[in-house]
């Protein structure tokens, strides 16, 4: 491609920013500035007018789509040498570090890497093996302690040094074991690939100087989500030659409860004290009224990189703001307002989008989507009512309403786990098919369909819990699925672990008590 058409269209922010030759490069890139343009029309200029290999670049983003996107568009720009780049995320990346030399830390070259789920189960084999409650330590909750250890840049000997407090040194106790099987089994988790491969460029310098020499660009896209390891990765591969180019916005910053810190993006400029620094605020997808808005509202975060986003694409039309009097009120002028616009044939629904900010919120929105026969879905999550945490809730209900229903039953029999496994219900099962009798009759009569003690338990349990919320029913849904949330154990186990997605899980139990007040009866 032609310079001229490489570098046509761009604003002067973009332009700077793209022909920027060698040396460190700080891009402050505003939402809808243009950034992806930017990172790809610079690999392809540094390609075509700086006469660098295509393979002497590393670009790193941070998930397999958004790589793949720029992988494509690069391949556009420069050909099908792009399929052959290091343009990857930085856990493909140091995989592909891994399995060349990680034999040189006593790791097999074809090291077996855990997911989450196999991470979790192991923390739960180690935490049963050193005779660790389980629910005061909650694997996942374990899991993820030693999950934030690591991405602070934490080995097992360092946390377990600044470890002060009792459950400090439990999680570190675990840490220990948890890594030693790792070890063994010639594994390693998803936090381990950026740990390892850091450990590897700090502890073997030839392999350091290999990558060195090697990549002569680095670039990396949302800089301000990045961890400590992360940056340091970025730190050992550019400290040679310099020519390290990150794009990222401190006002988008979102996976702090990740590890995510973005000191790492306002610290550039003092890793590097004579980078470049280009700001791109010129937005190319809002209209400046919302872009005034956003900058009244942003402008009072304490630590960020400064700018100003503005548009040629007008003032557009002005916000409207409205104060409901409750959920309900809010969901029913939205709705007034979506009716409007479409009434009026301006819009289809499908021009037309609802955001809010936590998911137990779509609930009321839903219900008056329905009742005014609004036509919607859900993206990026599930509707409300089909929520697995709701869906258990309701079951519930309806088996203490009505305990012959055999589908709800069967649904929360084991939830949380009372050691009623499949082969037990495929027991029940055959046992009321023999007997004529409803599932709930076999149930009562366990102990003659020939079910294990420690099943016999869980059902003895589970038939007096259900009895005990069928005398509660006068009390109406809301106290009734109170009862059930804290009886059953439900809450309590969401409670123990508090991940994002429990968190959110119980914001939504949380919005499906409030609807239930709203109705006198169960019925």
């Amino acid at each position: 491609m032609s310079p001229d058409r490489l570098l046509a269209g761009l604003n002067p922010a973009q332009f700077e920013a793209v022909t920027h030759g060698d040396g460190p490069l700080l891009v402050v890139a505003g939402a809808g500035s243009g950034k992806t343009r930017v990172l790809t029309h610079r690999i392809a200029h540094l390609i075509e007018e700086h006469q660098v290999s295509p393979h002497q670049i590393l670009a790193i983003t941070f998930t397999n789509k958004a790589a793949q996107e720029m992988r494509d568009r690069i391949g556009r720009l420069i050909g099908p040498v792009a399929q052959k780049m290091w343009i990857s995320t930085f856990h493909s990346a140091c995989v592909r570090m891994l399995r060349r030399d990680a034999q040189l830390l006593g790791y097999p070259s074809a090291f077996t890497i855990y997911d989450h789920a196999d991470a979790v189960r192991l923390t739960s084999y180690v935490l049963r093996d050193l005779n660790i409650d389980s629910k005061r330590f909650p694997p996942r909750a374990v899991h993820a302690a030693i999950s934030a250890a690591k991405n602070d840049g934490h080995n097992v000997e360092s946390y377990t040094e600044q470890a002060s407090v009792i459950y400090d040194r439990k999680i570190a106790e675990v840490f220990a074991e948890y890594q030693l099987r790792l070890r063994r089994a010639g594994a390693m988790d998803f936090d381990d690939l950026l740990c390892v491969a850091v450990e590897l460029l700090r502890t073997q310098p030839e392999v350091l100087a290999s990558y060195q020499q090697r990549f002569r660009h680095v670039l990396v896209d949302e800089y301000q989500d990045t961890n400590s390891v992360q940056n340091e990765l970025v730190m050992l591969l550019g400290q040679q030659h310099r020519n390290v180019c990150v794009v990222g916005d401190t006002d988008q910053s979102v996976y702090g409860f990740r590890g995510a810190d973005m000191r790492n993006l306002l610290d550039f400029e003092t890793a590097f004290p004579d980078s470049t620094v280009v700001v791109l605020e010129q937005n190319y997808r809002s209209t400046q009224n919302i872009l005034d808005a956003a900058n009244a509202v942003i402008s009072h975060n304490s630590a960020r990189k400064p700018k100003d986003l503005w548009t040629q694409t007008g003032a557009g039309d002005k916000i409207t703001k409205f104060q409901g009097e409750d959920e309900v009120d809010e969901a029913q002028w939205i709705c007034r307002e979506l009716t409007r616009l479409h009434g009026g044939g301006d819009q289809r629904w499908s021009d037309m989008a609802v955001f809010y900010r936590t998911n137990a919120q779509s609930r009321v929105l839903e219900e008056q989507f329905l009742r005014g026969s609004i036509p919607y879905r859900v993206v990026g999550g599930t509707r409300f009512y089909d929520r697995r945490e709701v869906k258990d809730a309701m079951a519930y209900l309806r088996a203490v309403v009505n305990t012959t229903d055999e589908v709800n039953l069967k649904r929360v029999l084991n939830v949380p786990k009372r050691g009623i496994g499949d082969q037990t219900v495929g027991r029940l099962d055959a046992y009321a098919r023999s007997h004529g009798l409803s599932f709930v009759e076999a149930l009562r009569n366990w102990d003659s369909a020939g079910v294990s003690p420690r099943s016999a338990r869980g059902i003895e349990s589970f038939l007096t819990l259900l009895d005990d919320l069928s005398t509660e029913l006068a009390k109406g849904p809301a106290a009734l699925l109170d009862s059930i949330l804290s009886r059953s154990g439900y809450l309590a186990e969401l409670e123990a672990d508090r991940s994002v997605e429990n968190d959110s899980r119980i914001e939504n139990l949380a919005e499906l008590v409030g609807m239930a007040r709203e109705y006198p009866s169960v019925d």
